[in-house]
């Protein structure tokens, strides 16, 4: 009965008219509540975006911030390590100058004490030069001579010595 013609047009009719009131009934109950959930989901959606957004716009800064700490604390490290090696190559050279100094001035007071020491070998020399030739002379002349003779024979023998010396 269904598919006779007579029946069909009015089976549409009242098909229409069911279709219509399901519609109204939806959008007056049903899609309000939907769209309220796609809305608010869209509104949840959209504000993660944000939020993803601001979150990553704050990391860029963040980073950028910190590769600008870490290019500042590299370029201190650097001035203080040239700091450093300057100061230590300062210090090498200070003591370098100072040892020199030192060494320069131990020389010249070894220089010193032995030239001292050898003009004090020389007059030790001399005086023993000068009593052995006095002994010499005593016993040759077998006599004791005077201070003035003896001061005679020792200028006599110095001046001889230092003749030898000057050869």
């Amino acid at each position: 009965p269904q598919f006779e013609s007579h029946f069909f047009s009015s089976l549409i009719f009242w098909e229409v008219v069911s279709f219509g009131i399901l519609l109204f009934i939806l959008y007056k109950y049903a899609f309000p509540g939907i769209l309220s959930v796609l809305e608010e989901r869209e509104k949840k959606i959209k504000d993660s975006l944000d939020q993803a957004e601001r979150h990553r716009s704050e990391a860029e800064s963040r980073l950028k911030d910190y590769e600008a700490k870490l290019s500042a604390a590299g370029r201190e490290a650097e001035a203080i390590l040239a700091a450093a090696k300057e100061r230590a190559q300062r210090l090498l050279d200070e003591n370098e100058q100072r040892l020199t100094a030192d060494a320069e001035r131990i020389k010249g007071d070894t220089t010193r004490e032995i030239e001292q020491e050898r003009r004090k070998a020389l007059q030790d020399i001399r005086t023993q030069t000068t009593e052995l030739a006095l002994m010499v002379a005593e016993k040759v002349v077998q006599r004791s001579l005077t201070e003035a003779d003896q001061r005679k024979f020792a200028d006599e023998a110095l001046e001889a010595l230092s003749r030898s010396q000057q050869r």
